[in-house]
């Protein structure tokens, strides 16, 4: 067997064929009349032809693109939507003059704004007219039921998703049980001011694979006002 026959036998492998099409692009322009008899396999069973099946793939490539889009597109807009919440409820924080005032449109903002079902707030230092907001919750920073969130306090970041029924019962009261999900948001100063916890009905309304990032501001602009009286 020569040299050249040994070569004809031998079976090019799919990476050679393709590395040899992009190195020489110009290749069915010089056999056009390949170009029009070659069929490819269809998953419908039957055969196209090459610039058929260029166009579905083109076709294919449009719709994942414009899917893309679209889903990038509403989350702009939801992000859109998220900071002119944001920027309200941070008016709402610098409108208050007094420490009271600040509590209220801190509930305020996060049951008209943020549409939370429950909001609790746990504070290691109230002032003497606040007795009467129900949502602000009195609690010194070593009571025992706070043992479970050191490591939260500690961290200063944010967790979302579900808590202990006794962590549930101590928060929300005779009203955890309709509580599905949390957002607990420490409260940093000097030292720790207390927990914002944002309760809703929904068990996936707030999970351990949601961005915190929103959480994490609405903590400091909560913070920052609670600290300046």
């Amino acid at each position: 067997m020569t040299t050249s026959t040994a070569r004809q036998e031998l079976p090019l492998a799919d990476d050679d064929i393709a590395s040899w099409l992009r190195a020489n692009p110009d290749f069915f322009k010089r056999n056009a009349e390949l170009l029009a008899t070659l069929r490819l396999p269809h998953d419908s069973g039957g055969a196209v032809s090459l610039i058929e099946r260029q166009i579905e793939v083109l076709r294919d490539k449009n719709h994942s693109a414009d899917s893309r889009l679209s889903e990038l597109v509403g989350i702009a807009r939801a992000n859109e939507a998220l900071t002119a919440k944001i920027h309200q409820f941070t008016r709402r924080l610098m409108r208050a003059p007094t420490r009271r005032a600040i509590l209220t449109q801190i509930e305020r903002g996060c049951r008209e704004e943020f549409d939370t079902t429950q909001t609790v707030l746990l504070l290691f230092s109230t002032g003497s007219d606040t007795g009467d907001l129900r949502f602000v919750r009195p609690v010194a920073s070593n009571d025992p039921n706070l043992a479970g969130f050191e490591g939260l306090l500690s961290s200063g970041r944010p967790r979302c998703g579900q808590i202990r029924d006794s962590q549930r019962d101590f928060i929300f009261g005779p009203d955890s049980g309709s509580v599905g999900s949390v957002a607990l948001v420490p409260l940093l100063g000097d030292a720790p001011l207390g927990l914002l916890v944002l309760g809703s009905l929904n068990r996936e309304r707030f999970h351990p694979g949601m961005s915190t990032d929103f959480l994490a501001l609405l903590g400091e602009l909560i913070s920052d006002a609670l600290a300046r009286d």
